[in-house]
């Protein structure tokens, strides 16, 4: 995977199609990487790339309109993908063809199939396939992970969860936020509304709980899932979901919400976002962003809170981690790598029809 020139060189990163506006905070991370470069970005509205243009002064001549001419002429060794929901199969297989590591930012996929052919198109070439879950960069959740490793809970046996923010067109890169008339005017033209291009909360928001519920549980599959969705009117997609998933060791939860009260990385809501995880011998409560994790076990049945771990490199964001396992040939592990995300992927999908069939989906 990686080559021996990249010991004491600098990765070339492109950035290819910006539709997702987690675009602009993962190029931040290559601006900010010592061993990176942005070589390239593309999107075919030039008006989509102009804050990262001013942001990471990148010149004229690595702008396109055409990814296949970027990455022609930019040669990147690594092409981060943000395309909407609905074309994350077909610009994975489109950018494979060039024979670079892939990062793309999750979800993982519209649909299983689609997901599997993702990991096929990318394992061909013999380069890495990363799907990016922000919050798995979260020190609750990792400092949630390292718990449950530990043993301080037990087996865990229960996940629930509930997340997501004011909705999809309040802010853009860098958390900035808009006000309520461009939230209004952005609505009818933002494909997080359009259920062809894989709108709505659920897309949006249970891959995250059921990837990271999956890394918590240790990569263990459920049994059958049962989702209902709201229909709010004049919309097509919705926005709120609940799925309850079933394991061999009981229920789970697993609530997406656009419309909270407040986005959880200015204000905790009321629910707040995050995970409980229920061990058998404890239980941690691992809410975003928050400086403390809560953990009851045996030894505290009344609780105590526990400092977050201060994250350290390469485990601060998905591009020092991905660089990371290409410069020591190691692989991707938890819900960045393409095994633990497709059982999120499984969940997702079975969530989608049981929504749409309103009955319990089987994955025995």
């Amino acid at each position: 995977m990686a080559t021996q020139d990249h010991a004491n060189s600098r990765w070339r990163i492109a950035g290819i199609n910006f539709a997702h506006l987690h675009m602009g905070d993962n190029l931040r991370k290559v601006f900010e990487h010592p061993r990176c470069e942005i070589v390239g970005i593309s999107h075919n509205s030039p008006e989509l790339m102009h804050d990262a243009i001013a942001n990471f002064s990148i010149p004229a001549e690595r702008v396109f309109t055409d990814y296949r001419v970027c990455l022609e002429q930019a040669k990147p060794d690594v092409a981060i993908l943000c395309p909407p929901t609905s074309e994350h199969g077909r610009w994975t297989r489109q950018v494979a063809e060039y024979g670079v590591h892939i990062l793309i930012e999750k979800p993982f996929a519209a649909t299983l199939a689609e997901a599997d052919e993702m990991i096929a198109a990318v394992e061909s070439t013999g380069k890495l396939l990363a799907i990016n879950w922000p919050l798995v960069w979260v020190a609750s959740h990792q400092t949630t992970k390292r718990l449950i490793d530990e043993g301080a809970i037990g087996d865990v046996i229960e996940v629930h969860y509930y997340d997501g923010n004011r909705g999809p067109c309040w802010h853009t890169a860098d958390k900035i936020e808009k006000t309520a008339a461009e939230v209004a005017a952005a609505k009818p033209t933002s494909w997080f509304y359009r259920r062809s291009e894989g709108g709505g909360s659920l897309l949006d928001y249970l891959g995250y709980g059921v990837t990271l519920g999956t890394w918590f549980m240790g990569g263990r599959r459920p049994l059958e899932v049962t989702t209902t969705v709201d229909a709010p009117p004049g919309l097509e997609v919705d926005e709120h979901s609940i799925t309850v998933v079933r394991y061999e060791t009981g229920l789970s939860k697993f609530e997406t919400r656009w419309g909270t009260f407040t986005d959880p990385w200015v204000h905790q809501p009321q629910p707040k976002c995050g995970f409980v995880v229920v061990g058998s011998a404890g239980t941690i409560s691992s809410y975003d962003y928050e400086p403390t994790v809560r953990i009851q076990s045996t030894e505290h049945p009344t609780g105590r809170e526990l400092p977050c771990d201060k994250l350290q490199p390469p485990h601060q964001d998905p591009v020092q981690y991905f660089i990371d396992c290409l410069e020591s040939d190691r692989p991707l592990e938890g819900p960045l790598s393409p095994a633990i995300s497709r059982i999120g992927q499984e969940i997702t999908e079975a969530a989608v029809q049981s929504a749409r069939a309103k009955r319990t989906i089987s994955l025995s």
